[in-house]
């Protein structure tokens, strides 16, 4: 199980840094423009802050861990991820964006794995 657990915080490390560092580079309206709707909702510092968030929790799922310093922060990364795709789904619901909520819930359940795991029976 600890190997699965590194190959399911190694996936979603990949994955909120490429998205969050998309959030942090590119103007809002680009990411409107890339499909990217709800973006348009909220201001750009705060779309800018939840990729700043998610570079920092993809930080957090590996670093941690890798290096031996704080491994406590693993489980703790992965739940304010798990925090964050919350969030991401309500705003998909309120949206109407039925068929945008599935990735979202399927790094939601796979940051809620890492943070069981590690916080709990394969704890560093």
């Amino acid at each position: 199980m600890n190997i699965v657990l590194w190959v399911i915080a190694a996936l979603l490390a990949a994955a909120f840094l490429m998205a969050g560092a998309m959030k942090v580079i590119q103007p809002r309206e680009r990411l409107v423009a890339s499909g990217m709707a709800w973006a348009g909702d909220f201001p750009p510092a705060v779309v800018k802050a939840i990729g700043v968030l998610e570079v920092l929790g993809a930080a957090g799922l590996i670093l941690p861990a890798v290096t031996g310093v704080a491994p406590i922060v693993v489980p703790l990364a992965a739940t304010g991820l798990v925090l964050m795709m919350a969030g991401a789904v309500i705003v998909h619901v309120r949206r109407g964006e039925f068929s945008m909520m599935a990735p979202s819930v399927v790094l939601l359940i796979l940051a809620a794995v890492v943070a069981w795991g590690r916080f709990g029976p394969y704890a560093f």
